[in-house]
């Protein structure tokens, strides 16, 4: 699987964010210690649109991919540069990439890698396409109220892009996809779309029990309930995953889960039983990027030889929707 990626060049380090609170209970080392976070990469002005073309045109030269033959974009984005056009036909003309190919956005947070394997595999198994780039793009910090401290240490932006062939395809598992809406509450931008436009009463700010804070024009994340999500319906989705693959745990040769924070990973791989060695963990430097985590943590386990061609990885994505997915890879 050629994937590579691309991360803006503004970074926000715990000393930083230490510095703006000033408060003992957020030091820098107690930020890492609830995270497993050191630093995030943040953008400054730039757009997804831009994320994506950095990480498109990093695949293109480091794989040296003709983009000619590339006949179909899949962007993966919950911040669209506009509400229309779609941000993947502004990338197409940004990339050179034929007016021939299919291009579209779907709207998927932390699943949305998992999410677009199955998109594309489907395209790919139909001939409807038979190369396709898929872009996981993301820029959740603008959304972010820089005093929201359950929120600003956790996220930080990037995107991945990810070529898929048909001999891709083919060694693509079996999914197991879930869907929860009642559980939209709990991670939103409440306000600045039809239900709720951006307004002077949306922009008031207000401080929460725990000292946080935002307006309805940031984002709301409940952490507990998240948590509670996750322990729920994660393990599951892997115990079934294996099942619909014909596959005993051992059988996996890396864990690569989205990086949500190392508190929950820890607790997912402890849950699951997994040992450590075949679970991947890749928050430290990078943060939780969304839907960019998994091709991200991909890319990076590939450089470091933890995986290599032949081997099984399992792949899981969970979160705002809620929405969680999972397959197993045969690279």
């Amino acid at each position: 699987m050629r994937t590579a990626f691309f991360l803006p060049s503004g970074d926000l380090s715990n000393e930083t964010l230490a510095e703006n609170y000033n408060d003992p209970k957020w030091s820098a080392t107690k930020i890492y210690r609830k995270t497993g976070i050191r630093s995030r990469h943040v953008v400054k002005d730039e757009l997804v649109s831009d994320l994506a073309v950095g990480a498109a045109e990093r695949l293109f030269s480091e794989y040296g991919i003709d983009r000619s033959t590339v006949d179909f974009l899949l962007l993966c984005t919950q911040s669209p540069d506009y509400f229309l056009p779609t941000t993947a036909c502004l990338v197409q003309d940004r990339l050179g990439l034929p007016t021939s190919i299919g291009a579209l956005d779907f709207n998927l947070g932390c699943s949305g890698f998992v999410y677009g394997l199955s998109l594309a595999q489907g395209l790919l198994s139909t001939g409807a396409a038979s190369k396709i780039m898929m872009i996981m793009a993301e820029t959740y910090t603008r959304h972010i109220h820089p005093m929201d401290k359950s929120t600003r240490t956790i996220f930080g932006d990037g995107a991945a892009a990810t070529l898929l062939d048909g001999d891709d395809a083919a060694r693509i598992g079996k999914f197991f996809l879930g869907t929860d809406g009642s559980g939209g509450p709990n991670l939103i931008v409440p306000a600045g779309g039809m239900a709720r436009p951006r307004s002077a009463e949306t922009s008031k700010e207000e401080t929460d029990e725990g000292g946080n804070i935002r307006s309805l024009d940031n984002l709301y994340m409940n952490g507990p309930e998240i948590f509670s999500f996750t322990l729920r319906a994660v393990p599951e989705m892997v115990r079934k995953t294996l099942e619909k693959n014909n596959l005993a745990g051992e059988d996996i040769d890396l864990y690569v889960f989205h990086q949500a924070n190392r508190f929950i990973l820890e607790n997912l791989r402890e849950r699951l039983e997994i040992p450590e060695e075949r679970f991947y963990i890749d928050v430290e430097e990078t943060g939780n990027t969304v839907s960019a985590t998994i091709p991200i943590a991909l890319r990076n386990a590939l450089d470091k030889g933890l995986i290599g061609e032949g081997s099984k990885v399992l792949v899981a994505g969970f979160g705002v929707g809620y929405s969680w997915g999972a397959t197993v890879l045969c690279l």
